[in-house]
C-alpha cells in the first residue's frame, strides 16, 4: 500500500538586532562564554523585560512579505520547562496571539508552483547552550544567546516530500535575508529549523503520529534527516508496531535520527500570559512606516526583470534567487547605458554563466566578486559594440579576475593587443587563405555538408587566435562558397 508523507516545518530566524529582545546586551556571535549575559539574561531577581523595538518590526517586515495578518494587540507568555541553558525556568514567547497569523510562501515543484500555508510567526527569545565536548563528565553553560530575539515561522502540514521540505526552507531562508531581518547563517545558528514528520496510507484524512527532528542547520543534512525518517516510521508501521510521538535529532555521521525526549503538547508547558510584560499594541501608522520602508520582493523584482529586461522567466528566477544577484545584475546593466531589450539577455548570461562559475571555483559570495558589477558592464560594453569577440571577452575576463591592469577591461585589451578584427578586407583575406588551403572541406560544403562550414570557420577564428568577428567569417565564407 503507498504511504503519503506529512510534513510541518518551525523555523526559527535569529533577527538581526544589535541588542536582544528583552535587555540591552549584544547578540554578536563569537565572544567568550558568558560574556554576552546581561543582569536580564541569567535572570537575576528583581530585573525586568524591556520588548526590542526593532525586533517587533522585523517581524512585522516579515508578516507584510508573506500577506500575513499582523495583530494590532498581541501577547507575550511564559513558556514553563526546565532546563539547565533556561535561566528563569521558562522562556519568553508568544502563544495564543502572535504577532503575525497566516500567509504563505510558493514554491516551485515538478508538478509546478505550490502555495505553503504558514500558520503563524512570532516573537521569542532565545535560550543558552548546554556545552558538552569539552568537559569529561560534566556539562558547562553558556547563556550568551539567552535572550536573542528569534522569529519562530511555523508552516501548516503542507509538504509531502524532504525535497519540497528543503524546497521551502530555501524559500524562506533568500525571503528573511531579502528582507533583511536575519543574516541566514546557519553555520552560526542565526537560521535553523524543525521538521514534523508523519506518515499516512495513500486516501487517509487523518494525520499520523509526528515526531520532530530538531535543530536542522543543513538543507543538505534536512533532506537526509526527513527521509531517514520516512523510512524508519513506514517500516515500523509495516511491522506491526506504532510510531511515538517524540522529539528526535538527527546523527550526521550516522545518516538516522535517534530519540531525544518524548514530545511534549502546548498544556505540557503551562503557558499564560507574562505579567511583566504588557500587551504589545501595534497601530496602522506604525505598520505603513515599515511598508515604507520594504525592499522590493523577489516575485515583484522577477516580474519587472521579464518586463523591463527581455528575459526569459528562467533566468528572472535564478537573477533574484538572492538580493545580492539581483542587484549586481540591475548595476551591470544600467551601467551598459545601451537598450536594455538588447543587452538584458547578454547581462544575464553573464551574470549567471562565467561569474557564477568564477565565484563557485573561488567559494566566494557574489558581495566579494573581485570584478564589480561596473566593471563587467564595461566589458560586456566591448561585446555590443564589437570591439572584442564574446570569446575573447572571457580571456579579458579571467585577466580582470585577477586583478591585471585593476580589473579595467579596456586597459587589458589594449596592452594585449586583443581588439576584434572587423575590417571587412581583412577578413575576406583571411577567408581566401583558409578556403586555398582547406579546398577539400569547401568542396563538402558544396556538396551539402553544412558541417563543414563550422570547421571553416574554426579554422579562420585559429588563424587570428579568436581575434575576428565570427559573424562576419560565417557571411564572408557562405558568399564565397556560394559562388
Amino acid at each position: 500500500m503507498k504511504w503519503e508523507v506529512v510534513i510541518g516545518l518551525e523555523t526559527h530566524a535569529q533577527l538581526s538586532t544589535a541588542a536582544k529582545i528583552f535587555s540591552g546586551a549584544p547578540t554578536a556571535f563569537g565572544a567568550a562564554p558568558n560574556t554576552q549575559a546581561s543582569a536580564v539574561d541569567i535572570a537575576l531577581p528583581g530585573v525586568l523585560p524591556v520588548l526590542n523595538r526593532g525586533a517587533v518590526e522585523r517581524a512585522i517586515r516579515f508578516g507584510l512579505a508573506v500577506g500575513a495578518t499582523i495583530h494590532r494587540r498581541s501577547v507575550f507568555a511564559r513558556k514553563n520547562y526546565f532546563y539547565p541553558d533556561l535561566p528563569k525556568g521558562y522562556q519568553i514567547s508568544q502563544y495564543e496571539i502572535p504577532i503575525v497569523q497566516g500567509g504563505s510562501l510558493s514554491i516551485a515543484t515538478p508538478a509546478g508552483e505550490k502555495i505553503v500555508r504558514l500558520t503563524r510567526a512570532h516573537l521569542e527569545e532565545d535560550a543558552g547552550k548546554s556545552l558538552h565536548e569539552d568537559y569529561h563528565g560534566m556539562t558547562g553553560i553558556d547563556l550568551n544567546r539567552a535572550g536573542t530575539p528569534l522569529l519562530e515561522i511555523v508552516s501548516e502540514p503542507d509538504l509531502r516530500s524532504a525535497v519540497e521540505a528543503v524546497t521551502y526552507a530555501k524559500r524562506l531562508h533568500a525571503l528573511v535575508k531579502w528582507i533583511g531581518i536575519c543574516d541566514g547563517n546557519m553555520q552560526e545558528g542565526s537560521f535553523r529549523c524543525d521538521a514534523n514528520v508523519s506518515v499516512r496510507r495513500e486516501g487517509a484524512t487523518t494525520l499520523g503520529t509526528r515526531c520532530e527532528i530538531k535543530n536542522l542547520n543543513s538543507f543538505r543534512f534536512m533532506q537526509q534527516a526527513i527521509e531517514y525518517e520516512v523510512r524508519r516510521q513506514i517500516e515500523l508501521i509495516d511491522d506491526g508496531g506504532a510510531v511515538v510521538q517524540e522529539t528526535r535529532l538527527f546523527d550526521p555521521g550516522r545518516g538516522e535520527t535517534r530519540p531525544m525526549r518524548s514530545k511534549e503538547d502546548a498544556q505540557d508547558y503551562r503557558y499564560f500570559p507574562d505579567p511583566d510584560l504588557p500587551p504589545l499594541a501595534i497601530d496602522d501608522a506604525w505598520i505603513e512606516r515599515v511598508r515604507a520602508g520594504m525592499p522590493e520582493l523577489p516575485e515583484a523584482m522577477r516580474e519587472r526583470f521579464v518586463f523591463e529586461y527581455a528575459l526569459q522567466a528562467q533566468d528572472a528566477v535564478a537573477l533574484t534567487a538572492d538580493r545580492e544577484t539581483a542587484r549586481y545584475f540591475e548595476t551591470a546593466a544600467k551601467s551598459l547605458a545601451a537598450p536594455v531589450e538588447r543587452t538584458g539577455k547578454l547581462v544575464a548570461n553573464w551574470v549567471l554563466g562565467e561569474l557564477s562559475a568564477a565565484l563557485n571555483r573561488d567559494e566566494r559570495a557574489i558581495g566579494a566578486a573581485p570584478v564589480r558589477a561596473d566593471q563587467l558592464a564595461a566589458l560586456l560594453r566591448r561585446i555590443a559594440d564589437g570591439t572584442i569577440s564574446g570569446k575573447i571577452a572571457k580571456d579579458v575576463f579571467d585577466a580582470m579576475w585577477t586583478g591585471e591592469h585593476g580589473g579595467d577591461a579596456d586597459a587589458i585589451i589594449a596592452a594585449k593587443g586583443l581588439e576584434q578584427i572587423s575590417d571587412a578586407g581583412a577578413i575576406e583575406k583571411i577567408v581566401d587563405d583558409v578556403l586555398a588551403a582547406n579546398a577539400a572541406i569547401a568542396a563538402e560544403f558544396r556538396a551539402g555538408k553544412e558541417k563543414a562550414l563550422q570547421s571553416l570557420v574554426g579554422k579562420a577564428m585559429a588563424a587570428t587566435k579568436g581575434k575576428a568577428d565570427p559573424a562576419q567569417v560565417n557571411a564572408t565564407l557562405r558568399r564565397k562558397l556560394s559562388n
